[in-house]
């Protein structure tokens, strides 16, 4: 329970200082950024599905999950900006310009995934396989109800 409050916190306070910071990067630095850490957070979903797959490593899947913890709270949020649901020169995007006229159903899938994340990191923590299969299904369901809606496949 106290790292989910931590991390809700971290999360909340993430968001005031990204917004101010952000506000200076072009929009095609913006879709660099968040693809980024996009990359990173399936680098990491990577590492425990081999985890949960093969030899489980308790502490391989907690650093795995408390990294995904923290981009999810990091307030990537802010990384959608006015010119970043379309492509810019040679950086493309994914995101569907639905993502950005719908902002209470986004705001509703991004907790959904935080709650996830979080969940997942506190989990992995208990070291319990089982477990985290179910924590880390749970965060895959909220990673793709938001794919399916606003990330275009190609």
């Amino acid at each position: 329970m106290k790292r989910t409050v931590a991390s809700t916190t971290f999360g909340i306070l993430a968001v005031a200082f990204a917004s101010a910071a952000f506000a200076d990067l072009k929009p095609e630095e913006q879709i660099e950024y968040r693809q980024a850490g996009y990359s990173f957070m399936s680098w990491n979903m990577g590492k425990i599905k081999a985890n949960l797959e093969g030899d489980f490593s308790s502490d391989q899947v907690s650093k795995a999950a408390n990294a995904i913890a923290a981009i999810a709270n990091s307030g990537m949020g802010a990384l959608y900006g006015p010119g970043t649901d379309q492509n810019i020169g040679e950086v493309k995007t994914r995101v569907k310009p639905e993502l950005f006229q719908n902002g209470e159903d986004v705001g509703q899938l991004a907790r959904e995934f935080m709650d996830a994340a979080d969940n997942l990191a506190e989990i992995a923590a208990e070291g319990e396989k089982s477990e985290v299969q179910a924590a880390f299904a749970d965060l895959g369901s909220a990673c793709k109800a938001c794919h399916k809606k606003y990330r275009a496949d190609n």
